[in-house]
């Protein structure tokens, strides 16, 4: 595993951020000193801003150790969410082979083939071959007994969390000039604008949101929110497409494809909670809830910037 340098971009972004954090720290730790008998949402406040400095550094570190690095960051990802929607599927002691498989075939052959760059095998390996074979082994050890929801979760699952988190290290595969360096900084520019344009929309959800986006799905999500958090995440993305192989006009069109992706994620994640009559995906994050709960934007939004990106460049 080689280090890489980091290119001066980059690490203008990683210190923006990190002087973001802190700032939110320190006014964080004044909000708690004016409330020393505790409050809910200060604790939350808090809590949130301890877990955004984690997986800061995580990402960094995954970034300074190159290829390796990021595929192995994002393949533990994948596991770890795919953990915590199996733990609200269907599937049961019947489909332990098929769980079996998934991770100690499907995932890891998954982010092999992306590591070496095999394109036309990644891309169709899940959702071709994967999917074919896993209702086979599912039916032959499990019969018949709600095969069907235990086979379409499953499935689901392993698209979402294992094909659609593949496509973030991928990136490093696209056709674009600068090298390593340039393709791990197009990857902090996508996660940076997705996650921004989340924080975004919950921060103009509590000052200006008076309409419902999608109340049964997300009662929290406004008109008002995803449009004054897509248009901030937007804007400041653009700012940045010195990062990016793309011109301001192409970083902007991109910025705004990847974030409404998000909220769609977003949305259809929550759906599943709902459905399955869970609140988070998990308790792993202080302030955030699960893995999934954080990389739902990501998840949906890195295959369609992954393929935009390849078109546009090939």
């Amino acid at each position: 595993m080689s280090l890489i340098s980091i290119p001066a971009g980059l690490l203008w972004l990683l210190g923006g951020v990190g002087a973001f954090l802190a700032l939110a720290t320190l006014i964080g730790q004044i909000l708690k000193r004016r409330r020393p008998q505790g409050h809910a949402v200060i604790a939350n406040l808090n809590a949130r801003i301890a877990a955004w400095w984690v997986m800061v550094a995580l990402l960094a570190l995954a970034f300074l150790a190159g290829r390796a690095g990021v595929v192995l960051l994002f393949a533990a990802l994948a596991a770890l969410s795919l953990r915590e929607f199996l733990k609200v599927t269907a599937c049961g002691r019947a489909d332990i082979w098929v769980i079996t498989g998934v991770y100690a075939i499907v995932l890891p052959v998954q982010f092999w083939a992306v590591y070496i760059d095999w394109y036309g095998f990644y891309t169709v390996f899940i959702p071709v071959y994967a999917f074919l074979l896993m209702p086979a082994v599912a039916a032959l050890a499990g019969g018949s007994s709600g095969f069907m929801a235990r086979a379409a979760e499953t499935q689901w699952g392993l698209m979402v969390c294992v094909y659609g988190l593949s496509h973030v290290p991928a990136i490093l595969s696209l056709t674009i000039p600068g090298g390593e360096a340039q393709h791990i900084q197009l990857i902090a520019w996508l996660i940076f604008t997705v996650q921004l344009s989340d924080v975004m929309q919950y921060i103009w959800g509590k000052l200006a949101g008076r309409h419902k986006l999608a109340p049964e799905l997300s009662p929290s999500k406004t008109w008002e929110g995803m449009i004054g958090g897509v248009a901030s995440a937007v804007a400041v993305a653009t700012a940045l497409w010195s990062l990016t192989p793309f011109s301001p006009a192409g970083a902007a069109l991109m910025a705004l494809v990847v974030t409404l992706m998000g909220t769609l994620g977003g949305l259809v994640m929550s759906a599943i909670k709902r459905d399955k009559g869970v609140k988070d995906w998990g308790a792993v994050i202080a302030g955030h809830g699960g893995f999934l709960d954080r990389l739902d934007s990501v998840i949906f939004s890195a295959p369609i910037f992954f393929h935009l990106t390849r078109y546009y460049w090939t």
